[in-house]
């Protein structure tokens, strides 16, 4: 079993990144070489502006490359708890939001020739419990008659040609989600940047953040440079200068193994829908086949900050054990890879983007960054450049955690209230 991402032990990495010192004048400097960050710097590039990306480590080397691979459609809450919570107008726009996500994705893996095994799968939510499947099935009438007629609601008598497991009693299956090769998107994405004019450099986190008149000097390992504009994408991976975000994004960790290639047999007998899927439980997995026909299988197998060997090692058993008790006939199977990644949450699971500490943004995608990630990058690209682009983020409040400056010292707290929830609920 490798301690590394499949997704960046399988795509090609970008070989376009400038190896000279980080020196100049830029319109927009891009602090993060992520799919926000790349989309953005595309976006910009294309726009005719003067735009550098700088990224702390190598491109996709956060979050992108480090995910499930699903690109869903659907909200992290339920729809009807989003109307309750926010509304109906903005409940609506949010769903829409993701759905245009996924219809970006797709437009640019066609317009910049990306061959990263974009296709649309659809996704399924599915019941682990009797419970879950009722409050699933209230959720699923509202979604299809108010926003989302492509859904469909599956009895635990539709699954088996689905899912090959009797451990779910139902599920909402949503027709727009897709999946994609993270790694050979993220490498697509920042080939295309480049082509359009932006620099990219790696290795150079962002150290050291002035005013100077009306733009900003950012300091880097490798030299520093000047710009009108700074857009931060970094999300979880938020370190250096920018403490204001650090106090409103909880990084968790979050963590998935990639079997051996199955069988047609094991496939058929596994996932003979081929879809992307999530179960319903507070602390539950994420699941799909590869291109080349792995089971990556993920979940917050424990609430923590830290994603390293040991942690992911740890994590990795976790996820093995879960594994065997949705498919016991996988029960033993070799693990090729296993990972860790942070995702960034906002402490009411919503995303934010903006301006705000001198800076544009776009985070807090809550586990949903995939795919929201690239299209928030387009558009707050667009805004930068001076289009008449809305936000559709615009006017949500983004306050600090309570009690929190960027150590999430209370997610055992979380996980052991969530673990209660899942046996009592």
């Amino acid at each position: 079993m490798e301690l590394k991402s499949y997704w960046h032990e399988t795509a090609p990495r970008f070989a376009g990144a400038a190896s000279e010192p980080v020196e100049g004048d830029f319109d927009v400097a891009v602090v993060g070489g992520g799919f926000t960050g790349l989309s953005a710097a595309r976006t910009l590039a294309k726009e005719g502006a003067r735009v550098v990306l700088l990224e702390a480590r190598h491109v996709g080397y956060g979050a992108s490359g480090r995910n499930g691979g699903h690109l869903n459609n659907g909200l992290a809450h339920s729809y009807l708890a989003a109307k309750a919570q926010l509304g109906e107008t903005r409940a609506k726009a949010l769903y829409r939001l993701l759905d245009d996500s996924v219809d970006t994705i797709e437009r640019l893996v066609r317009e910049e020739d990306i061959a990263c095994d974009f296709r649309r799968a659809g996704k399924l939510k599915l019941a682990s419990k009797p419970k879950h499947f009722e409050a699933i099935a209230r959720n699923f009438e509202a979604v299809n008659r108010e926003i989302d007629p492509q859904t469909a609601l599956l009895t635990a008598a539709d699954l088996p040609s689905e899912v090959g497991s009797r451990a779910f009693h139902g599920a909402m299956l949503s027709q727009k989600s897709a999946m994609v090769h993270m790694g050979r998107f993220v490498t697509g994405m920042a080939e295309a940047a480049s082509r359009h004019g932006a620099i990219i450099f790696e290795n150079a986190p962002v150290q050291q953040r002035d005013r100077i008149g009306a733009g900003w000097q950012l300091k880097t390992p490798r030299g520093s440079l000047s710009a009108k504009t700074v857009f931060l994408a970094t999300d979880a991976y938020t370190e250096g200068p920018f403490a204001h975000f650090r106090r409103r994004i909880i990084p968790v960790g979050s963590f998935v193994v990639a079997t051996r290639p199955l069988t047609a047999q094991e496939v058929a007998a596994t996932m003979p829908g081929n879809r992307t899927c999530v179960t319903s439980m507070n602390i539950g997995n994420y699941f799909r086949l590869s291109p080349d026909n792995r089971l990556i299988f993920g979940g917050r197998a424990r609430f923590s900050a830290v994603s390293d060997a040991t942690s992911d090692e740890s994590c990795g058993r976790i996820l093995q054990r879960s594994l065997a008790d949705i498919f016991p006939h996988l029960a033993g199977i070799a693990i090729d890879y296993c990972w860790g990644g942070l995702v960034g949450m906002t402490k009411d699971r919503f995303p934010r983007a903006g301006e705000a500490d001198g800076v544009v943004y776009a985070m807090g995608y809550s586990g949903h960054g995939a795919q929201l990630s690239t299209h928030l990058g387009a558009i707050m690209g667009e805004i930068i450049a001076g289009k008449p682009t809305p936000n559709p983020l615009a006017g949500m409040r983004f306050d600090a955690v309570p009690g929190y400056a960027g150590k999430p010292w209370f997610l055992p707290i979380v996980g052991l209230y969530y673990r209660m929830l899942d046996r009592i609920q």
